[in-house]
């Protein structure tokens, strides 16, 4: 489903533990996945958000790491089973145009598109599946950088949202990014 893809070796920069200077997971996700949850990580690379995702969501709950590229996820497979989080890690590869989530309908508490949406082919998709996926109630989160889009893109990517019925929130303040809550209406 992507457009521009992010180089492999970016992977290994994103993933570098000095990120958390600038992107602490548990500060950017917290109040927002709980244990138990059924997560989703969009375009999760080697896992900088989806093994915060997968402790917080704990031993009862799961992380669905969607990406488009094997080799990505076959770091983050390795990454998980080193930090235990192995059985609690559903990898997978996303097909082309589409999310491929049908077995997950109505069935995520939470998703994350943390920098991915720019890269997108065709938004409303993406949004119309996250909607399918989330329960309702169910939220998520969408954080692009700012050197990635515009403030004008950005409400244009919420516009996008809203006709997929996940209605804008909250604003949190991510560094270097526009972001939003969204939350599945009804």
């Amino acid at each position: 489903m992507a457009r521009h893809i992010c180089p492999f070796w970016i992977g290994y920069l994103l993933s570098c533990p000095l990120r958390r200077f600038i992107h602490e997971p548990n500060l950017i996700l917290g109040g927002l996945i709980e244990p138990g949850m059924t997560a989703l990580d969009v375009g999760p690379g080697m896992g900088f958000f989806s093994l915060p995702m997968a402790r917080m969501v704990g031993r009862e709950g799961k992380v669905i790491a969607l990406e488009v590229q094997e080799k990505m996820l076959k770091t983050l497979r390795r990454r998980a089973g080193k930090a235990g989080f192995g059985a609690r890690l559903v990898p997978r590869i996303c097909p082309q145009n589409s999310l491929g989530l049908e077995d997950f309908a109505g069935k995520v508490d939470f998703a994350l598109a943390f920098a991915v949406v720019h890269e997108l082919p065709n938004v409303p998709v993406f949004f119309k599946e996250i909607s399918q996926a989330l329960k309702p109630g169910g939220r998520c989160l969408v954080a692009e950088p700012r050197g990635h889009t515009s403030s004008k893109g950005f409400e244009q990517t919420l516009a996008e949202a809203e006709k997929a019925h996940l209605i804008q929130i909250e604003r949190p303040r991510v560094c270097g990014c526009y972001a939003a809550v969204l939350q599945k209406a009804g």
